[in-house]
């Protein structure tokens, strides 16, 4: 027969299988403990960048950020309010220079036109009114002056008959002064009515070159509206790359709005923006270094903002190779203004690290699987190399890859 297993023997059993069951754990717990440790005071090899110390030249730079343009750009505004009656071209279609793009409502403006044209004609039809008024009037009067010319004569005629006659004591002395007053009052008469001859001539003068004048104007408005008439029948101005087009038809347009843009999207430029701190050091005909991925595309700086906004400045690159493969209107690039050259120099590699001049923590390789930090002083730097100030020496191996995980470590195992 089977016997009862004591209770006690049973109680046994049990706590040897929680102890063994508990030591298991423990002993796996130590072993995660041991091997996280090991494994954050170890790194890959594959995973580090590292450079050598060595003396040189560097051209340093200062990093701003920078967005591909077209070289070329035109904006097509609106020359009158009105309204898009219809639409021939779509975003991104290449045109030639002449090619509607679209058509905005002219009716209003050809009706000014028309009426513009009639009150040229009309005042031209005054002016040669005005021209035969005058000349008509100049002619009466002087006609009058020869008239009154005539009298005069005769009147001195009867003058010398009445000296004669007083000579001779058949006249008076009463009739010789009414002729000579006479005489006299006919001269005056005459001088007055040639000195109205000259006013009348100067006055019908300056009366035409007054309705002249207003004629020119209005030719003037004549040509001006021909053409922004022109204007309005929207046209490409030149071969280019259409960017944007008003396409809402019915759409009201204010004068001087934008309703299109043309881009050369075979050349491109690079808009640079920098912090103002560094504003001394970016100057016209500054070259740089434009950085599309691997890219590294040479330009010289075009033109700088003389005006800080947000605590940025503008500045455009113009670049030596404008139609590059990888140019892209609207990609984000990375630009180096080179500002000054030192020579002989410790230089190390530029990377993630690098945030600018200061000290910083780097590791450094101790024989071939060890690193150790090092408290290293660094100056400026281009897109390729920093400087070296302190604490580093030409042959020193530094890692130039992110190390920020590892901050709290002194040393790392290479695996």
């Amino acid at each position: 027969m089977d016997r009862e297993i004591p209770k006690d023997e049973i109680m046994r059993s049990k706590r040897k299988k929680i102890i063994i069951a508990a030591s298991a754990c423990a002993a796996f717990i130590v072993l995660m403990l041991v091997a996280s440790n090991m494994l954050r005071n170890s790194v890959q090899k594959k995973d580090l960048r590292i450079s050598t110390v060595d003396r040189g030249t560097i051209e340093c730079s200062v990093s701003a950020t920078g967005k591909v343009a077209p070289a070329f750009e035109e904006i097509i505004n609106s020359p009158i309010s009105t309204r898009i009656l219809e639409v021939y071209c779509k975003a991104g279609d290449s045109v030639v220079t002449g090619t509607p793009l679209l058509r905005l409502d002219l009716q209003s403006t050809e009706t000014e036109l028309n009426k513009l044209l009639d009150e040229i004609e009309m005042k031209r039809h005054l002016l040669e009114q005005q021209r035969l008024n005058n000349s008509t009037q100049l002619s009466d009067l002087a006609m009058q002056i020869k008239v009154k010319a005539m009298t005069v004569d005769r009147m001195a005629v009867e003058l010398r008959n009445e000296r004669y006659l007083d000579s001779l004591g058949s006249g008076t002395g009463d009739k010789v002064r009414q002729v000579e007053l006479a005489y006299r009052t006919g001269l005056l008469e005459l001088e007055q009515m040639r000195q109205r001859l000259d006013n009348e001539k100067r006055v019908a003068e300056a009366d035409l070159q007054v309705k002249n004048l207003e004629l020119n104007i209005s030719d003037k408005n004549l040509s001006e509206m021909r053409r922004t008439l022109e204007d309005a029948r929207i046209r490409a101005p030149r071969a280019a790359t259409l960017t944007f087009i008003n396409n809402q038809i019915g759409q009201k347009v204010a004068e001087g709005e934008r309703i299109a843009v043309i881009s050369d999207l075979n050349h491109f430029k690079v808009e640079g923006e920098i912090a103002d701190s560094y504003g001394d050091r970016v100057a016209v005909g500054s070259k740089a270094i434009v950085k599309i991925g691997s890219e590294k595309l040479e330009g010289i700086v075009a033109n700088v903002t003389p005006l800080s906004r947000n605590g940025v400045i503008s500045f455009t690159v113009q670049l030596a190779d404008d139609n590059h493969p990888r140019l892209r209107s609207g990609l984000k690039t990375d630009v180096y203004v080179m500002c000054d050259v030192m020579d002989d120099v410790m230089r190390v590699a530029n990377g993630s690290f690098y945030t600018g001049p200061g000290t910083y923590d780097l590791f450094v390789m101790e024989g071939e699987d060890e690193l150790v930090k090092r408290k290293v002083r660094l100056g400026d730097s281009n897109f390729e190399c920093v400087e070296v100030v302190d604490g580093l020496k030409p042959g020193d191996r530094v890692v130039t890859s992110d190390m920020k995980e590892f901050k709290e470590r002194d040393n790392l195992k290479i695996k």
